[in-house]
């Protein structure tokens, strides 16, 4: 890929992942409230419903550019096989590997912010450094593995899909 495709792909994936993280943050904080140990109520109810915004809001543009510049260099890579019946293992194998790129950002702001989500009374800077003086630097990635398990199955439907049907649609 060319320097410029990346900055418009880097762009993209970033405005486009940043926009629903954050509009579907209200839902998302619910969502962790309802699975919390203490209890919805007791976990902060509907109080603070932003708790945790900053976490999502710094982590979600290079997380989502971070796939899609990682989608695109592996199709990239493998363009000789974009035009044969191997396309679909292409597009699963880029969808993969930017899951797990994608993962290396996603999964510490997802841990900040879900611990945030569930103490609406501590700030994000105080549950960032509250990990790290805890658990260390490896409490940021607690549930790496299962995150990327669990994105995987996901996009080796979606993004298959979703090139099948862009060439439908030409």
């Amino acid at each position: 890929m060319n320097n410029e495709l990346d900055k418009k792909w880097y762009s993209a994936g970033g405005c486009a992942g940043m926009c629903v993280d954050l509009t579907l943050f209200p839902l998302d904080t619910i969502k962790t409230r309802l699975q919390s140990q203490q209890g919805f109520y007791k976990a902060g109810g509907f109080r603070g419903i932003y708790a945790g915004v900053p976490s999502a809001a710094i982590g979600s543009f290079p997380s989502a550019a971070a796939f899609f510049v990682t989608y695109e260099s592996t199709k990239s890579l493998f363009t000789g096989y974009s035009a044969t019946n191997l396309a679909p293992i292409t597009h699963m194998l880029a969808a993969s590997l930017g899951e797990i790129v994608a993962c290396l950002i996603r999964v510490p702001t997802e841990v900040v912010k879900q611990r945030t989500q569930a103490s609406p009374s501590l700030n994000t800077y105080r549950v960032l450094l509250n990990t790290l003086q805890e658990e260390g630097f490896r409490g940021l990635y607690r549930g790496y593995g299962s995150t990327v398990l669990r994105e995987i199955p996901f996009s080796l439907v979606q993004f298959p899909l979703w090139e099948y049907l862009k060439v439908l649609s030409k």
